[in-house]
């Protein structure tokens, strides 16, 4: 183990949050919170796996 690498916990952090607000607005029924919700989600996923390949890449995964 490296250690904590800070930025892709926090991207994962921000995808949970995404997904609980996709619940919430299921929930209540708001079709503009889901959608952001899971744009958001779409493109959190998105960067952090490009930042993990770019990391792997360059050795420091």
């Amino acid at each position: 183990m490296n250690g904590i690498k800070w930025n892709l916990l926090l991207l994962a952090t921000i995808g949970a949050f995404s997904i609980v607000g996709f619940g919430i607005s299921v929930g209540a029924s708001s079709y503009i919170g889901m959608i952001a919700c899971l744009i958001i989600l779409i493109a959190v996923t998105g960067y952090g796996f490009k930042t993990k390949k770019k990391m792997r890449d360059e050795g420091k995964l």
